[in-house]
C-alpha cells in the first residue's frame, strides 16, 4: 500500500509541474484533424452496423426462400456437384 501511495504522489507531482503548451492549430490543420476523426468514427460505426445487420439479412433471406450465396449445393453423397466435361 505504501508503494502505491508513493507512485500516486510521484505521478501527481509530475503532472502538476507540467507547463501548458503554447501551441496554435490553424484552421487547415484543425479541419484535417476533424475530418480524419469523423472518417474514423463513420468507419467504425459502419463496421459495427454491418456485423449487427448481417445475421438479420441472412435470416430474412432464408425466410423468403432465397438460397444463401455462401451455402454450396450438395449432392446426396455429400459432395459438391462437378460440371460435366465433354470430350472433344
Amino acid at each position: 500500500m505504501k508503494v502505491l501511495l508513493t507512485w500516486i504522489a510521484v505521478v501527481l507531482a509530475a503532472l502538476g509541474t507540467a507547463a501548458p503548451a503554447a501551441a496554435y492549430v490553424g484552421p487547415g490543420a484543425g479541419l484535417s484533424l476533424v475530418g480524419a476523426f469523423w472518417g474514423l468514427l463513420v468507419a467504425i460505426f459502419a463496421a459495427v452496423a454491418f456485423i449487427v445487420v448481417w445475421p438479420v439479412r441472412r435470416l430474412l433471406r432464408r425466410s423468403r426462400g432465397v438460397p444463401d450465396a455462401s451455402a454450396s449445393k450438395m449432392t446426396a453423397s455429400g459432395t459438391t456437384p462437378q460440371p460435366e466435361r465433354r470430350s472433344a
